[in-house]
């Protein structure tokens, strides 16, 4: 049985590896650390932002880690225990995690910033320059 994919037209050339990421991507339902995306009103001639905030509650900014890999912005959380202690109730878990979110083509990570047991993460997408290129036909004889 074959499968019907959104990029199964001939017209859309070279999108494998985003098919990839958006089965990946669909596969992904861990729901921790619970997150927000935004969009932040730009400034009169500003391009668009964006901010991704996570709830990383008894996390420090040492058990954090924020990156681009290619095209995917990753947070991780990992958190070290702290010798041996006695609990009568353990209801916090100190867990550890991964949470990616792929980014379009131009998408740049302006900072990060951690208040109050939130984590935000500003991006930024610039307006692409349009660009039309000629390109040459060669006549062979």
């Amino acid at each position: 049985m074959s499968r019907i994919t959104p990029f199964a037209s001939p017209l859309l050339l070279g999108f494998d590896a985003m098919e990839k990421t958006l089965e990946r991507i669909s596969k992904a339902s861990d729901g921790y650390p619970p997150y927000n995306i935004e969009r932040i009103a730009a400034d009169t001639g500003a391009p668009e932002r964006l901010r991704i905030t996570l709830a990383v509650a008894g996390f420090s900014e040492e058990e954090l880690d924020v990156s681009i890999e290619e095209n995917q912005l990753l947070i991780r959380g990992r958190q070290v225990e702290q010798g041996e202690r006695d609990y009568l109730y353990r209801g916090i878990a100190a867990r550890q995690f991964q949470r990616t979110f792929v980014l379009a083509d131009g998408m740049q990570v302006l900072g990060a910033t951690m208040k109050n047991g939130l984590l935000s993460v500003d991006l930024i997408r610039p307006e692409p320059a349009r660009m039309v290129k000629k390109i040459n036909i060669s006549v062979s004889e």
